[in-house]
């Protein structure tokens, strides 16, 4: 039997006890959950590194996985574009059951392998793109055959998994194991599994957006400030990096189109957005060293 089926013994009794011992104990299972993350870290930089490379070269970055692991996996890919900035286009989301999972989690759907490989057949994945698949038993026929379509086409895969020694941590160029315990309800891995298994994604993608120079001193500066919060957010941002107030933060946003890495390169000393941008180009988005470039042009011409 997989280990994520298994009983955990401090479920013994659990219908009797108090709500409050109930929350407790389902508290505490959640946090030894995360920490089945640590012996995990090596390969979630891995990970990291694969997705990173992938956005540089203009790859695509694709998520398979079915029920639970889905909602943990689109939760996760559906943020990248506002987020870090990175294009709708090269992220794809692929679900056992489609869209209509969303609204009913048939749970036929997770064992059709036919429908996993042809999902990620008609999304053309190949050698410059990247796809991650997740299944807390490692077993899910939709998510192992998608898995097994992206590696038969040459893309770099990862597989995310809570049981060990499980055909889909086989087939991946990376696999990350979650040695989660098993859960407070048997089987239901919605709950530890997927706690896990949601920090390992977004550990995966924060340290992707560092490595791409998408995250400075803890801001997000590659965000989509496509509503009034985000715009205030990256008013906020252009103010504090670059040391000026909110009218001048206000009015560089408005020259770069909402761009927050050229409002700061701009208040720093470039001269033009076309300056800044061939400073970006050259620090490959990398918003320190295009400002370490920026102050050193500075320095030679004063």
């Amino acid at each position: 039997m997989l280990g994520t089926e298994h009983i955990n013994r401090r479920a013994a009794g659990l219908d009797e006890q108090a709500p409050d011992d109930v929350l407790s104990i389902l508290l505490d299972a959640q946090i030894e959950a995360l920490r089945s993350l640590e012996s995990s870290r090596p390969a979630i930089a891995s990970a990291a590194a694969a997705m990173a490379q992938t956005v540089r070269t203009g790859g695509k970055i694709g998520y398979a996985a079915a029920g639970s692991s889905a909602l943990m996996a689109m939760a996760d890919g559906l943020e990248l574009p506002g987020t870090f900035g990175i294009p709708n286009d090269r992220i794809g989301i692929f679900m056992a059951g489609g869209r209509e999972s969303l609204s009913d989690m048939l749970g036929g759907t997770e064992d059709d392998r036919a429908q996993g490989a042809r999902d990620v057949r008609a999304a053309g994945y190949g050698p410059d793109d990247c796809l991650i698949a997740v299944s807390a038993s490692g077993h899910t026929g939709y998510t192992v055959a998608a898995l097994a379509e992206a590696v038969a086409a040459g893309a770099r895969t990862v597989a995310i998994a809570n049981n060990p020694d499980s055909p889909l941590l086989e087939a991946a160029d990376i696999a990350i194991l979650l040695a989660t315990p098993p859960e407070i309800v048997a089987g239901s891995t919605r709950l530890g599994a997927a706690t896990a298994q949601k920090a390992a994604l977004n550990m995966m993608s924060t340290l992707m957006a560092v490595q791409l120079g998408h995250v400075h001193d803890g801001h997000m500066v590659n965000l989509r400030a496509d509503n009034e919060k985000l715009r205030a957010r990256a008013c906020r941002m252009v103010s504090d990096i670059a040391g000026c107030d909110e009218i001048q933060s206000q009015k560089l946003l408005g020259l770069t189109d909402g761009s927050v890495k050229h409002a700061i390169l701009l208040a720093k000393g470039a001269s033009t957005i076309a300056v800044a941008d061939r400073l970006l180009e050259q620090a490959s988005g990398n918003l320190r060293r295009a400002l370490a470039m920026a102050a050193a042009t500075t320095n030679e011409n004063s």
